[in-house]
């Protein structure tokens, strides 16, 4: 059974079928289709329930690789860990990574992913110099911002929706190690932390905070602010020491609750950090749920809900502080909240998700009625300060806010594949 990382929603039967050779055609099916990679995005932009699942993990080979530019050839299929593994030894790096490396490259295409270096190099779809659509009617179209634009457009941050990526160009960035200068900073306050990361956002390439989504009055929105940068002394790969783990089971009942997350955010807040710039691997840095195999199983049998949402810098303060004060006053939460900050930078993408502003994201278990009621009042603020929520991570939007968080929905239509559909799409478009 193929679901989304978050295991919710549960949708109906799904027919699978595996996309093994760049060179073949779709399958002919009557029922509508979507690419499947690795099952990393959390709801249904990638299920299609009562229809058929293109499987691309097989198309997981590299096609070209010039070490003296950057610039990497490969199939959709492969995983952003296959890159890394292969290139960042060799002085090279992803420009952009999300906060899990295990993620297809037609994935972080067509969710247009982001991560902790907005402010510097926008998003994923930036540095894609090239990929091929394969269409339903057969036909290949190479795309690019200089050909075939308007399906480069569409197709980035697509939701895979205007055909299936075969392979793509990447630019990556040069590097001299592999590992990073960190800082960690601890914030008493909401108010605190927006003084910081105008600060960080001038001195570090990479910025990201953690936030204690359960404090409240004076110490509401307090968390710790992590920062850093590439580093120019080379250091040897063989310093950083692998000690993965995997969660063993799924358990009946979810074990994030307010009782353990209580104890963890407190913990994790009060935890004695460096005053120092720390160097540390990329890996624990970029990657560190990475470490512990199936993490998702912690949430139980009923899985759970991932919420982000992206405010505008002229809402940006009041919105979020809003939002965390009704996710402490439900009580609800995860020791997962993270806040970031968007820039102005042009997304490659028409349904691109990043703009301008501050992007909050936490994942909440599967709580039923009250998980849902606390999303109405999130909502009702996003709505308010003109927000908008992100599709990858999305289980339940409503469908005006889709809308309104996309005003090139219209224009994005146009360029859907008749036989492409999934049900994150039929929930928000019917």
């Amino acid at each position: 059974m193929y679901h989304s990382w978050n295991m919710n929603p549960k949708v109906g039967k799904q027919y699978a079928q595996y996309f093994s050779e760049r060179y073949q055609e779709l399958p002919k099916t009557n029922h509508s289709m979507i690419a499947y990679g690795n099952g990393r995005s959390y709801g249904d932009v990638c299920l299609n329930s009562g229809g058929t699942l293109i499987l691309t993990k097989r198309l997981n080979h590299f096609i070209e690789f010039d070490p003296t530019s950057g610039l990497l050839k490969c199939e959709s299929g492969v995983l952003l860990k296959d890159i890394l593994d292969v290139v960042a030894s060799r002085g090279w790096f992803l420009p952009v990574v999300p906060g899990t490396q295990f993620v297809t490259v037609g994935g972080a295409i067509a969710n247009d992913v982001h991560g902790k270096n907005h402010h510097s190099h926008g998003s994923f779809g930036r540095h894609v110099a090239s990929f091929e659509l394969l269409r339903s009617d057969g036909e290949r179209l190479v795309c690019s911002p200089a050909s075939n634009r308007e399906w480069f457009e569409s197709t980035v941050g697509g939701m895979g929706l205007t055909g299936l990526i075969t392979w793509a160009e990447i630019q990556l960035m040069p590097i001299q190690s592999t590992f990073m200068n960190t800082l960690s900073q601890r914030f008493e306050s909401l108010n605190d932390y927006w003084k910081l990361m105008e600060q960080a956002k001038s001195k570090w390439m990479y910025n990201v905070a953690w936030i204690d989504c359960l404090a409240k009055g004076r110490e509401l929105g307090r968390g710790v602010l992590t920062s850093a940068e590439h580093t120019v002394k080379p250091m040897r790969s063989a310093e950083h020491k692998k000690k993965n783990v995997s969660f063993p089971l799924t358990p009946p009942i979810s074990l994030v609750n307010k009782v353990s997350l209580t104890l963890f955010n407190s913990m994790y807040f009060h935890l004695p950090r460096p005053t120092q710039v720390v160097p540390l691997h990329y890996l624990p840095y970029f990657f560190p749920l990475d470490s512990i195999y199936h993490w998702n199983r912690m949430y139980g049998k009923k899985g759970f809900f991932q919420y982000q949402c992206v405010i505008p810098p002229q809402h940006e303060k009041s919105a979020v502080e809003a939002l965390l004060k009704t996710i402490s006053d439900y009580g609800l939460g995860s020791f997962l909240a993270v806040l970031k900050s968007f820039s102005n930078i042009p997304t490659a993408g028409l349904m691109s998700f990043p703009r301008e502003g501050a992007t909050l994201a936490l994942d909440f278990p599967n709580n039923g009625r009250k998980t849902l009621a606390l999303f109405n009042e999130l909502d009702q603020i996003v709505r308010q300060a003109n927000g908008a929520l992100y599709p990858a991570k999305d289980a339940r939007m409503p469908i005006d806010m889709f809308a309104a968080g996309y005003p090139a929905l219209y224009e994005f239509q146009r360029f859907i594949d008749p036989r492409f559909s999934s049900s994150f799409w039929r929930r928000v478009t019917r």
